[in-house]
């Protein structure tokens, strides 16, 4: 009971140089409590979604269009059976919106019809009404904002048999309620209408309506025995369950990415938990020492550091797991006003969630004091009496000099294997490399930070006169300390800019590439997927800026399938197509194969040689194809095959903007034709890219903060261990405010000394890490300049709000309270 009183005490007497070092811990546990609820709302809303298009039904019937689908005998059947009060098919098909100009935009419609009876209708209703008539119909929001069309407006839309219908807009889809129509207009219709505005109508689901009083299970066991085997029939609940089942992968990817900060966060929380018991007991060799001499053991020592540790780890902890439930409930509030369409978030974390946050805390902050522990019970009892403390051996030091060597040259080895080998395995090569060499840097960290805090001292010396020289040769002659601090610091802005630097440059890269390696810079299809015009492609060749690639395709039978087989004239292709090169080496009877194989058997019995290796070329040329072959080959397989696309680029001196004109010009007169940019997929490419950018710097920034209260504890502890200093330097004339710029300049230094470095390691890691990635197409690009800025100023000033309370405290020391202290 003694030994506990002992601790509570030494703890409480220490409160003030540790209170920092809890702070970081506290806010690492609500950053991990934080991330996790908002993990879990984000794939709540996933889960939401999916349960609105799901739909008020009682009782959904579904079964795959591939196997088939739904017919109207299903339908009639499904009316018939006991306890269903009405039956809605989701009918739906494929159609086009037009634009002013009469062309369809970029991509086919989905027509979708609106359920008769408003119990069973689940699409989402944004503006206006539900239409009364099949003159009157539905447009999402986006596509109704491109077009410029309000409800009441009147659209065109194109009929089932290819002519133009002009119709009346009741009101707008939100299409948040239907994330499987991502990406396509959505036409919403009445049931009776479908087949009006729509080709390749299918029913995938039922939509059910029990009567009142009709047993669930009871209704379901009756429709699986009317449609038979091939219909699958579940209750709401067990839709929306099964909805929900789906979006686990994505939780896992999104929680994965989320913790994966948060574990940097908390490594650097652990760094400064350690170094401040470093130097918090390195204050007090003489008293450790003293116990020693009254009897205690090395072993009594620990556990009395390691008690201390679980307390200042269970009060923090507890702190941090306060202040993540109340940053989970602002985040609540904040979302609560949001128009999320059929998403209702809640960030409210778990009670096991709470729990395992605190249990981490305690466990990494004893973790953190494991070290200085075993530092402190290694101090031997004549220290007391002021003799040496010991020092360490040559045996340990020469070990230290093996593995810090052997850390970077493994990690070196790897970074340039990485950076030349192909993918998969070079990304891997660089992330082990990475790790591997920036353990090593740490390991040097009291020798390399204080040589660049001497580098910059210079100038230091020179603007700030003594207090820049005094800061400058505090740094240095403290190299443990030093390195200890702005290790902290080095890993959040190693980890920064090395993501940065990784993801701007394989954006610029990979965009360009996306784009350049198509077949060409357009591709032009028609609606509904058939043939294209004999006029449109006449219309397109007479255009001189314009270089058409038309592709013919056809479905024979190839070893008893049926497949898709695609053929193109190579040579008018975009050179830096993907496998244009073997395209072109194609001989007849040869192909290439996106499934891979050796050879295939044609319905009379020849063979179809297939070139080695897979490629992507017949897939990206056309939508289903398998094999590419020569026209010739083709003629021999399927005479008179159509032309189904046709791929488009700019003739030798003429940008993509000549050729776009020049597209709209040759098919003006064909509205039915949908035409596609393919720099739009580079361009997606980007936004996600830059997305990620954001969030990496924004959640990477918090590890600066959490180092950046390693700083402060450090200067606030380095106040203390040097208040004689500080009484004298006062007594010799120094005034108050020079004391300040001392301590501010300490901050500044250390903090612009470890930003430089962690910079050039952020730099290293992240070209390894986009030329691991991006080797096969070409590394281009450069780190981006104004976010490593954006960076390095973050970390200046985190390391000048370091210092604030530190220079504060030694404004108000006086010349005879700092003498007095021991």
């Amino acid at each position: 009971m003694t030994t506990y009183r002992y601790t509570v005490a030494e703890l409480r007497g220490q409160l003030r140089q540790l209170i920092l070092s809890g702070a970081a811990i506290a806010l690492g546990v609500a950053f991990l409590i934080a991330s996790v609820g908002g993990s879990g709302a984000l794939v709540d809303s996933y889960g939401q979604t999916a349960a609105a298009e799901v739909g008020p039904a009682d009782v959904q019937v579904t079964r795959p269009a591939a196997e088939g689908g739904l017919d109207q005998d299903a339908v009639e059947r499904a009316r018939r059976t006991a306890g269903v009060a009405e039956v809605s098919p989701r009918l739906t098909g494929r159609g086009s919106v037009l634009a002013a100009d009469g062309r369809p935009l970029d991509r086919g419609a989905v027509v979708s019809a609106i359920a008769e009876d408003g119990a069973l209708r689940w699409q989402l209703l944004k503006d206006g009404h539900w239409p009364a008539g099949p003159d009157e119909v539905l447009l999402d929001d986006d596509t109704a904002q491109r077009i410029g069309a309000a409800p009441g407006a009147q659209v065109r839309l194109t009929r089932a048999d290819g002519s133009a219908a002009a119709v009346r807009l009741a009101g707008t889809l939100d299409g948040r309620g239907a994330p499987g129509f991502a990406g396509h207009p959505v036409i919403g219709v009445p049931a009776g209408a479908v087949a009006r505005y729509a080709t390749a109508v299918t029913t995938e689901r039922l939509d059910v309506r029990l009567r009142p009083g009709a047993s669930s299970a009871g209704t379901v066991g009756a429709l699986r025995a009317a449609l038979g085997d091939g219909a699958t029939v579940h209750t709401r609940e067990a839709s929306v369950t099964e909805a929900k089942r789906q979006s686990g992968t994505l939780y896992g990817v999104v929680l994965i990415a989320a913790l994966s900060f948060v574990l940097i966060a908390l490594a650097v929380a652990r760094m400064v938990v350690g170094n401040t018991f470093t130097v918090v007991l390195a204050q007090r060799t003489r008293q450790l020492a003293l116990l020693r001499c009254v009897g205690a053991d090395r072993r009594q020592v620990r556990r009395l550091i390691r008690r201390q540790g679980l307390l200042l780890g269970v009060g923090a902890s507890a702190v941090g797991v306060l202040l993540g439930i109340g940053l989970c409930a602002a985040g609540t509030a904040v979302v609560g006003g949001l128009d999320l369409g059929p998403v209702h978030l809640s960030l409210a974390p778990s009670a096991w969630t709470c729990a395992l946050a605190g249990l981490f805390g305690v466990l990494l902050t004893l973790w953190a004091v494991r070290g200085p522990a075993r530092a402190a019970s290694a101090v031997p009892p004549v220290a007391a009496l002021g003799g040496e403390t010991g020092a360490v051996g040559t045996g340990a030091r020469v070990r230290a000099v093996v593995w810090t060597s052997a850390l970077l040259t493994a990690g070196a080895a790897l970074l340039v294997t990485g950076a030349v080998a192909p993918p998969p395995l070079s990304l891997l090569a660089v992330t082990v490399g990475a790790i591997s060499s920036f353990f090593g840097v740490l390991r040097l960290s009291d020798r390399l930070l204080p040589a660049v805090v001497a580098l910059l001292g210079r100038p230091a010396r020179r603007l700030a006169g003594t207090a820049g020289r005094l800061a400058t040769q505090q740094l240095r002659l403290n190299p443990t300390r030093t390195g200890a601090t702005g290790a902290a610091l080095l890993l959040g802005v190693t980890v920064m800019v090395g993501a940065v630097t990784a993801l701007e440059i394989t954006s610029a890269s990979l965009v360009p590439a996306v784009s350049a390696r198509q077949p060409g810079a357009f591709s032009a299809t028609a609606t509904g997927g058939g043939p294209l015009p004999a006029a449109a492609l006449t219309a397109l060749g007479a255009e001189r800026e314009l270089t058409v690639a038309p592709v013919r395709s056809a479905t024979v039978e190839l070893d008893g399938r049926p497949t898709l087989v695609a053929a193109v004239d190579p040579a008018l292709l975009n050179s830096s197509a993907d496998d244009a090169d073997r395209a072109r080496a194609l001989g007849d009877g040869t192909a290439l194969s996106g499934l891979g194989g050796s050879a295939v058997r044609l319905g009379d019995g020849t063979e179809l040689r297939i070139q080695p290796g897979r490629s992507s070329l017949p897939f990206t040329l056309q939508t289903g194809a398998s094999l590419l072959v020569t026209p010739a080959t083709l003629d021999r397989l399927a005479p008179g095959a159509a032309v189904t696309t046709a791929w488009i680029s700019p003739t030798a001196g003429r940008d993509r903007t000549d050729a776009r004109r020049a597209l709209d010009r040759a098919l003006a007169d064909h509205p039915q034709i949908a035409v596609t940019d393919t720099a739009a997929q580079g361009e997606t490419l980007r936004t996600l890219l830059d997305r990620m950018t954001v969030v990496s710097m924004a959640l990477l920034s918090f590890s600066v903060a959490i180092a950046g209260l390693g700083v402060a504890a450090t200067l606030m502890l380095s106040v203390t261990e040097r208040a004689r200093e500080i009484g004298m330097l006062r007594a010799i004339g120094m005034s108050r405010q020079q004391l300040r710029r001392m301590l501010t300049l300490e901050a500044l230094l250390l903090s612009l000394a470890a930003a430089l470095v962690g910079t050039g390691l952020g730099i290293t890691y992240g070209w390894a890490a986009a030329r691991s990635i991006t080797s096969t197409i070409g590394t281009t690009g450069t780190p981006p300049l104004p976010l490593i800025l954006a960076a390095l100023t973050l970390t200046v000033l985190t390391g000048l709000a370091a210092a604030i309370l530190p220079a504060r405290r030694v404004s108000r020391l006086t010349v005879i309270t700092a003498m007095r202290t021991a």
